[in-house]
C-alpha cells in the first residue's frame, strides 16, 4: 500500500499582529484555536492507516499534539521540508514597512529571487516536490501534513505543473487552507508528480 491522499491542514491562527512577515518567524499559535481545529480534525480523519507529519514551527507542532492528544494512534513527526518561506531579513517586519522596490523584484523573479535574503521559491519547491516524493512512498493510506499556506501553494503548484516549470507571480496559486483548515488531495504515483 502507498499513500493516496494527502491532508494539507494549515497551523491555528498565528499569535502575531496583522500584516506581519512571519514565515520561519517561530511565532505561537493561539491555543484555543489549536484545540478546535484539533478536534475538527480528529472527527474528519479516517480511524487507520493514517501518517502525520508536522512543520517542526511552534504553530503547527502544537496542533500536531493537540490532535495526538485526542487521537493518541497518530503519531506525529517533525518534518522541516514543509515549514514555510524563510524570509531573512524581512522576518517580523510589517509588509507595509518593507522596501517597494525590494517587493517588486520578488515579484519580478518568483522562482528565483530570495526575499529578505532568505530563501528563493525554486529551493521551497524542490524541498516540498521531495517531501511529496517520500510521503507517496508511505504505507498508509492518508498522510497529514501540519504545515504553513506557503506550503499548500507549493503542493497545488507541484501537483498542477510538476518540478520542472518555473512560476510567475500572476500564475502562482492563491488560495491555500484557512488558519485551523485543511484541504485534501489525491496524490498519484511518485513518477506522476
Amino acid at each position: 500500500m502507498t499513500a493516496t491522499r494527502l491532508w494539507l491542514v494549515r497551523h491555528a491562527q498565528p499569535q502575531v499582529a496583522p500584516g506581519i512577515c512571519y514565515g520561519r518567524l517561530d511565532v505561537p499559535a493561539d491555543p484555543a484555536a489549536s484545540r478546535f481545529a484539533a478536534q475538527a480534525l480528529a472527527r474528519a480523519l479516517p480511524a487507520g492507516g493514517v501518517a502525520v507529519w508536522h512543520s517542526p514551527l511552534q504553530r503547527c507542532e502544537l496542533l500536531a499534539l493537540d490532535l495526538q492528544g485526542l487521537r493518541p494512534d497518530l503519531m506525529p513527526k517533525p518534518e522541516p521540508r514543509i515549514m514555510e518561506l524563510d524570509f531573512g531579513c524581512w522576518e517580523g517586519q510589517a509588509w507595509h514597512a518593507i522596501d517597494r522596490s525590494a517587493l517588486d523584484a520578488w515579484a519580478g523573479q518568483l522562482h528565483t529571487y530570495a526575499p529578505g535574503g532568505g530563501e528563493a521559491l525554486q529551493a521551497m519547491l524542490q524541498r516540498v516536490w521531495q517531501a511529496l516524493q517520500d510521503a507517496r512512498r508511505l504505507p498508509s493510506s492518508d498522510v497529514v501534513w501540519i504545515t504553513h499556506a506557503g506550503v499548500a501553494r507549493c503542493v497545488a503548484w507541484l501537483l498542477a505543473h510538476g518540478p520542472g516549470r518555473a512560476p510567475r507571480a500572476q500564475d502562482w496559486p492563491t488560495a491555500a487552507p484557512p488558519c485551523g483548515g485543511w484541504t485534501v488531495a489525491p496524490l498519484p504515483p511518485p513518477e506522476d508528480i
